[in-house]
């Protein structure tokens, strides 16, 4: 997890909050952004110039958007995991097998990443894309990390970004959240039971090295109507272990 610099430029902390403000957002022109951020409209509109010009911004007639610049940097720190170029045929032939949707998501500064994804036939549509960052407690995936980190790590990550309730069935006590961490490592399967999007579920196990280090997670994920009985207790888990023992094989020997 990210350690607080020692002496952090604020002008650099400025430019990443006008960043992501621009993505929360969805594009603003300089007087919205600079009421969003509480800065003056001078300011702002120096970023945002020096950011367009840099090519990480574009333009279009007063509105500013996040430019795909950004989208060549993620990309290229994806290319950087070897989880990932591995992982990616089992990703597809689960989606494939399964007609939902399939995952991949790595720990990243104390949040899960979706860094693959693969839409089988039958896959709904969710709010969740390539890149996108989610609180690794409220979803199965994120739990199956959880479960194989150090406990000392798993406080540093709950002490930062808490245990927020995304619905009715998150676990929002660390206590509730270490019991279910123990059942994980023991069945070596996590549940999301409607944990992060109502009406959805999904199934996880974790992606391990050969020194139990967790590289990240694989899933399955559908709606809770075709995500219950023994497809969800059983042969989901079964066919998630056996694609998690493929990836982990040739993360090891290739």
């Amino acid at each position: 997890m990210g350690r607080r610099a020692k002496n952090p430029v604020k002008t650099t902390q400025t430019t990443l909050r006008v960043v992501e403000a621009l993505k929360e957002l969805d594009g603003a022109g300089v007087t919205e952004l600079a009421d969003h951020l509480d800065l003056p409209k001078s300011s702002v509109h120096n970023y945002l110039s020096t950011l367009e010009q840099e090519e990480y911004v574009t333009k279009d007639g007063n509105t500013y958007r996040v430019g795909l610049r950004f989208l060549d940097l993620g990309s290229y720190a994806r290319h950087t995991m070897p989880v990932y170029e591995v992982a990616k045929p089992e990703v597809r032939s689960l989606a494939e097998e399964t007609g939902e949707l399939a995952n991949l998501l790595v720990e990243d500064h104390g949040r899960g990443v979706y860094i693959h994804r693969e839409a089988g036939a039958d896959a709904v549509r969710v709010d969740c894309y390539t890149g996108v960052r989610v609180y690794l407690h409220s979803t199965a995936m994120g739990k199956a990390i959880l479960a194989h980190l150090p406990e000392s790590r798993v406080h540093e990550i709950l002490d930062r970004h808490g245990l927020p309730e995304k619905t009715e069935q998150t676990i929002t006590e660390r206590d509730a959240l270490f019991e279910e961490l123990s059942e994980i490592r023991k069945r070596g399967v996590a549940f999301d039971r409607e944990e992060r999007l109502s009406g959805l579920r999904c199934v996880a196990v974790p992606i391990l090295s050969n020194s139990s280090r967790v590289e990240g997670a694989l899933s399955v994920s559908g709606p809770t109507s075709r995500m219950q009985g023994e497809r969800f207790e059983s042969e989901l888990p079964e066919r998630l272990r056996s694609a998690a023992n493929v990836i982990e094989l040739n993360i090891t020997y290739s």
